[in-house]
């Protein structure tokens, strides 16, 4: 069972909700996580801060101090927020800019709950000790798995792809978002700083800022 903060989500999410075939229960105030929360526990949640940037926040902290603490977390944020998420990661999971394409959406949740299975060797991609998983999303370095967002995963399984390249941040919104993207450039930012924090920082380098352009992975010095 999802938890969706509001009680009264949008239309659209609901709809995809429903139609990805999850079960899930709405919740009107961050105080009745605890008491609605099933026997078994949330599976995970959707919270839209996107609306009410302050209640959805509390919402996500009411999750994580749970007796049975939530630890699949997708919050929707605007534009005009997605600052709030360089101050608050560790009250989420995942994010997704609102307003949302469905396809994105139910995408972002399969990841979130998709890791436990497996794929053929022939769907995974290495590159200076990375390995990813195509098919169940699954990402490691040195045999150490990284805790990875869909799109962090989406960014990096592309860096891997073309190795040595360098990007500008508007190609990279565009090959790796695939659509009109309401973030900005600020959005690859953000997600080369969280890739580079999981990477650590013997590992940080593997993604270089080339100065006026944009970003290029694994050069050639560090190929394997």
């Amino acid at each position: 069972m999802l938890a969706v903060f509001p009680d009264s989500p949008g239309v659209e999410l609901a709809r995809t909700l429903d139609l990805s075939g999850y079960s899930w229960k709405g919740v009107a105030t961050p105080e009745l996580m605890g008491r609605l929360q099933p026997a078994e526990g949330w599976m995970g949640a959707v919270v839209c801060c996107d609306e009410d940037p302050e209640g959805g926040w509390a919402a996500c902290r009411a999750l994580r101090r749970l007796d049975r603490p939530v630890r699949r977390i997708l919050v929707l944020v605007t534009g005009a927020h997605i600052g709030d998420l360089e101050i608050r990661e560790n009250l989420f999971d995942d994010f997704l800019l609102s307003p949302f394409h469905p396809r994105e959406l139910e995408a972002r949740l399969r990841h979130l709950f998709y890791n436990e299975l497996t794929a053929p060797s022939s769907s995974v991609v290495e590159h200076a000790g990375l390995r990813l998983n195509l098919e169940t999303y699954q990402a490691t370095f040195g045999g150490s798995p990284l805790d990875l967002t869909y799109m962090e995963y989406e960014l990096l399984k592309y860096f891997v792809q073309n190795p040595g390249r360098v990007f500008s941040r508007e190609v990279l919104l565009s090959e790796v978002w695939g659509y009109e993207y309401f973030g900005g450039a600020r959005t690859v930012d953000v997600h080369v700083r969280r890739l580079r924090a999981k990477l650590g920082e013997e590992h940080a380098h593997l993604i270089e800022t080339v100065r006026s352009v944009g970003y290029r992975f694994g050069s050639s010095k560090w190929s394997g």
